[in-house]
């Protein structure tokens, strides 16, 4: 029996014989890279043959433009006195359905579309974005204006937007954007950069913060920041500076300068990479934070060119959002040219800082930032812990507790100790019990006017 002389290839299929059911194969391949079928060729590539080739000749083109609506190249060859079919076939431009069902083709196997899949999937063919989606239901009362007029003094204060944009009807600025049709129909990028309530569109667009201590079971507390994304990376960093992270104290004369632990600039932008890039129809934005380390997980995976090494080289600004991004661009929070992380490196290595790690996991891109400045104040604690966590050094005795809430009432007097459980990773009750035992530091007031006082003694 000849054997054809072809090279194996994903995109082309063998059938020994004809079944109306491989339309749903030519269905897949005009929905991905397009492909080829031999009809009468075996997995061997051994030419058996077809029966009544002549009509199929005529009747598989019908099948494919009456089933598909498509037209594909069907050519008859004769190898060994037997009969095959070649069915040459394009990739479309336009999502392609059998029976109402969507085919794509991947790797060598083909796969019937669904749910988030098949939303996706019609979407990139038809160049809409999930960003750019009208929302018909949505009525501009649903935007919040505040964040409107927000986000025009970023934009206006930086230079990147004309003075006389202040002042502007915020609809106009939404169109400015190309947030809002022309025709005054919100797409979701502006109820999720502007909206008053983003979880009614949106329910996983959320930043999520949380403090923990020996493992990831160990949750001490948390914040989810639910705010318009425009508003979102101010209101995080002041969430981050108020409660979970220190800030270092110095004079230059007789003014105070607070430089918080981790390069802020650098905190930023890394933030907001994560609102850029983030899949908004997988989970939400987390931060974890341990004593030895932050990390911040992302969902939404890289775009097809890229690798984490791409990342941290020179490279185009390839954002998942465009609209998204654009807006922040404006309101000065990124760049426009794919700098974002060598700024992140340029600033690490200004503070003399270890770089912060990144690596695709679980669906999503993790940024892992060491608290080196953090660690470096327990005075006599340990310094590091394993990667998982389970140590975390967090294993302190009584008496880098006690160093740690003088520390902390140091940096702020007027700390409660709610926030001082936040900072240390110990719970309430804990720092409560060891402030009790601590003669030498004494609350001076009532309620929140209050202040902390460390006697002198303490100090010798």
């Amino acid at each position: 029996m000849l054997k054809l002389d072809f090279e194996e290839s994903q995109n082309i299929e063998y059938k020994e014989s004809w079944r109306d059911e491989y339309l749903k194969w030519i269905c897949g391949f005009a929905n991905a890279h397009g492909g080829k079928i031999y009809i009468g060729v075996n997995d061997s590539l051994e030419v058996v043959g077809v029966e009544e080739a002549n009509k199929l000749m005529e009747d598989i083109p019908n099948k494919i433009v009456n089933y598909l609506g498509i037209v594909c190249d069907v050519n008859l060859f004769v190898a060994d006195s037997r009969n095959y079919i070649e069915i040459i076939v394009e990739p479309n431009n336009m999502p392609i359905s059998y029976h109402g069902k969507y085919h794509y083709r991947s790797g060598s196997t083909k796969q019937e579309l669904n749910g988030v899949a098949l939303q996706q999937f019609i979407m990139k063919k038809t160049n809409v974005t999930w960003e750019s989606m009208v929302l018909d239901l949505a009525t501009f009362d649903d935007i919040n204006e505040d964040s409107v007029r927000y986000f025009q003094r970023l934009a206006v204060n930086i230079g990147r937007l004309p003075k006389s944009c202040k002042d502007e009807p915020a609809e106009q600025t939404l169109k400015r954007l190309h947030v809002m049709t022309p025709d005054g129909k919100l797409t979701m990028a502006a109820l999720l950069l502007f909206g008053k309530d983003i979880e009614q569109w949106c329910p996983n667009a959320i930043f999520r913060i949380g403090r923990f201590g020996v493992n990831d079971g160990d949750l001490i507390s948390s914040d989810d920041v639910k705010c318009s994304l425009i508003m979102m990376p101010e209101n995080v960093m002041q969430i981050l500076r108020n409660k979970y992270m220190v800030s270092l104290i110095r004079y230059e004369g007789i003014l105070r300068k607070e430089t918080l632990e981790v390069p802020e600039e650098a905190l930023r932008e890394m933030l907001c990479n994560s609102i850029i890039h983030k899949d908004y129809q997988k989970s939400f934005i987390q931060m974890k934070i341990w004593n030895n380390r932050i990390t911040l997980w992302n969902p939404g995976l890289l775009p097809e060119e890229f690798t984490v090494e791409t990342l941290m080289e020179s490279h185009e600004s390839n954002p998942r959002n465009c609209l998204i991004a654009r807006a922040f661009y404006y309101a000065g929070y990124v760049e426009n040219w794919g700098r974002g992380y060598q700024k992140i490196k340029e600033e690490f290595a200004l503070a003399n800082l270890t770089l912060p790690t990144f690596e695709i996991i679980r669906g999503g891109l993790l940024a892992t930032v060491l608290r080196e400045k953090f660690m470096s104040l327990k005075e006599g604690g340990t310094q590091g812990g394993t990667q998982d966590g389970t140590q975390d050094g967090t294993q302190d005795g009584t008496q880098d507790i006690d160093k740690w809430i003088e520390f902390v009432i140091k940096q702020n007097p007027k700390i409660t100790t709610e926030e001082m459980s936040h900072i240390c990773g110990k719970g309430v009750r804990t720092i409560k019990r060891h402030i009790s035992k601590l003669s030498h530091i004494k609350y001076v007031g009532s309620g929140y006017s209050g202040h902390w006082e460390i006697l002198e003694k303490s100090e010798k």
